[in-house]
């Protein structure tokens, strides 16, 4: 079947391949991030209702550690959240090029594989010689 094929559109074949492998690797960074965003949000949220006397921690590796500064948490969590959101954003643009291309590249090949003669449908046949 490949051999039937020409290089070019192989080639354009493997790029398209490719493609959907970088699509699906953004879109699974993308979940992860934003599921982080959400987390921090929550986390903010809370924190913020949280009394000034109330005793907080802070996740360190696999420690808990006790937070003597919570003001400076909150920010240093916010800071977190707004990092992580430039980086979501940026996925999206990301992913929207990749399925731009995508979609081109299938067009493409389509074209290719139908050659020039099938561009066109087939006038449908009005009964009437």
């Amino acid at each position: 079947m490949m051999d039937s094929i020409p290089p070019k559109v192989q080639n354009q074949i493997a790029q398209f391949q490719q493609l959907t492998q970088q699509i699906q690797m953004v879109t699974s960074q993308k979940i992860q991030l934003e599921a982080q965003v959400r987390e921090l949000d929550k986390t903010i949220q809370e924190l913020e209702k949280t009394p000034s006397e109330s005793v907080v921690y802070k996740n360190v590796g696999s420690l808990l550690l006790q937070v003597k500064d919570k003001p400076n948490l909150l920010t240093e969590l916010k800071e977190q959240k707004e990092t992580t959101d430039v980086r979501v954003k940026t996925l999206e643009r990301q992913d929207k090029h990749l399925r731009e291309r995508h979609s081109s590249l299938q067009e493409q090949i389509t074209h290719a594989l139908q050659g020039p003669g099938a561009a066109a449908p087939p006038k449908p046949d009005t009964g009437g010689e």
